[in-house]
């Protein structure tokens, strides 16, 4: 089993959750909330309300998150649906949990990024339904959308 820190979507109460207790991705076991030990940009971008967690450590906050440990069909499941190594890398941080120990977790980090990224506000704790109003769209909800804008054209 591998631990992972999860600080967007795939949170409890969040719209890509459900992917952490699908069966047929392997397995997931929740462990612990945590925050990241240093701190990072997290932001919210893109038409699709999109969370990213910038890879420039010393910047933003602290982040807030929730650890799980995976199995190794589950942690393939993830690179794939973070679409890993070729747009958020997969790197090991160390994570503090409430007791105050250290664990070291791999989080999804975007590297690449424009500079405006750094402009934009940021959060030390994610959530899609959050006073910001800047709800996560799914990729059903695009789907929708796409469908719907082709039936009026």
């Amino acid at each position: 089993m591998e631990s992972v820190f999860v600080y967007g979507t795939l949170k409890k109460n969040q719209p890509n959750h459900y992917h952490l207790n699908d069966a047929k991705n392997g397995c997931a076991v929740f462990k612990s909330v945590g925050n990241t030990t240093e701190k990072y940009p997290l932001v919210i971008s893109t038409k699709y309300n999109i969370p990213f967690l910038l890879q420039k450590e010393g910047v933003g906050h602290e982040i807030s998150g929730e650890i799980y440990d995976v199995d190794k069909k589950m942690l393939e499941y993830l690179d794939d649906f973070e679409n890993h190594p070729d747009f958020y890398v997969r790197q090991k941080t160390k994570v503090k949990l409430p007791n105050k120990d250290i664990v070291n977790c791999w989080i999804y980090f975007l590297p690449n990024y424009p500079d405006s990224f750094l402009e934009l506000k940021y959060f030390d704790n994610y959530d899609s339904y959050g006073e910001h109003g800047l709800k996560y769209v799914t990729s059903e909800e695009v789907l929708l959308l796409e469908t719907a804008l082709q039936d009026e054209g």
